[in-house]
């Protein structure tokens, strides 16, 4: 978080101060061999010292700002006006640039570490936070360092509501988590012309031995709920069994029509040989005898396969 926080400061810095540019060094080097040409023409040494003061006025006062950017002009330190993208110029000592405002898309990340859910639990939190400065004046002038303000703004908000919220909401309700971040965080901001413009939670870290109780506990439920399962396929098996056993009750052709089939299925499931009860075979009446045939064909089959590979048998 620290190094965050300075990579953020240095950024700012690096911004805010920026005191020469491109065109205004350009300037000075060509106010400066303007005057050294005429002084060289004119055989006179003194228009290279009056050419040294347009020189360092273009120097400090001309100014450019990035489309980008909105530059905030100080006049005797009160504020006097906004300059936005292109070419401008200062007047010197008196007017000064207080800040260079980038009015990009900002990425901010930022964490809680170690914070204690509602239900005691500690949790590591990472997310993002998307903000833009929209008044450029407000954040030059209502806060000293907005970059390192809106990311203690925002570890802040992330504490207090991981402090408000039981674990299981964390875990299952990030979206609302983060419409709730952004709300509070937009809150504390919207005084500096800061909008947030979203913010995300990137992950949740849990101690290790709290993970993998929830872990054995989601592995319990999943076995509960597949006993369950099982256990109404089986009811309901049982009851189309009743239901069977109502209709063969009261057909006697049903039931044979069954029992040949039972049989049938049993010789096309690999030329087994099928012992038959002799009351079975005398329920089946008339079928016996083709059902019988069929497996002496099947038997037979396999004797006569047996034969033909013996290296197999």
């Amino acid at each position: 978080m620290a190094e965050r926080m300075d990579q953020q400061t240095a950024q700012a810095t690096a911004v805010r101060f920026r005191a020469f540019n491109g065109v205004s060094f350009a300037l000075f080097v060509l106010a400066i061999g303007l005057g050294v040409t005429v002084s060289y023409l004119t055989r006179n040494p003194t228009w290279q010292w009056v050419s040294l003061a347009p020189a360092l006025y273009l120097l400090f006062a001309v100014k450019v700002v990035q489309q980008w950017e909105k530059a905030v002009v100080l006049r005797f330190g009160k504020f006097h006006r906004l300059v936005g993208p292109g070419l401008f110029m200062l007047i010197p000592i008196v007017d000064s640039v207080a800040a260079w405002v980038d009015q990009r898309v900002m990425v901010t990340p930022f964490g809680a570490e170690r914070t204690l859910t509602k239900d005691t639990v500690p949790v590591d939190v990472d997310a993002v936070m998307f903000w833009v400065v929209w008044d450029a004046r407000k954040a030059a002038l209502e806060v000293s360092d907005y970059y390192s303000a809106i990311s203690w703004a925002a570890q802040t908000a992330l504490r207090e509501i991981i402090g408000k919220m039981v674990l299981s909401d964390i875990l299952v309700g990030r979206e609302k988590m983060d419409a709730e971040l952004q709300r509070v965080i937009d809150e504390r901001t919207t005084p500096w012309g800061i909008a947030v413009q979203s913010v995300e939670i990137r992950d949740i870290v849990i101690p290790t031995p709290l993970e993998d109780a929830m872990s054995r506990q989601a592995q319990a439920e999943r076995e509960r709920l597949a006993r369950i399962t099982l256990a109404d396929a089986e009811k309901e098996v049982a009851r189309t069994f009743l239901e069977a056993s109502e209709v063969y009750a009261q057909s006697d052709l049903a039931f044979r029509l069954r029992a040949m089939n039972m049989l049938f299925e049993g010789l096309k499931a690999g030329g087994s040989v099928i012992v038959v009860p002799t009351d079975a075979a005398n329920t089946l009446g008339a079928a016996y005898g083709l059902t019988t045939s069929l497996i002496a064909k099947a038997v037979s089959g396999q004797k006569n396969s047996e034969k033909d590979d013996p290296g197999q048998a």
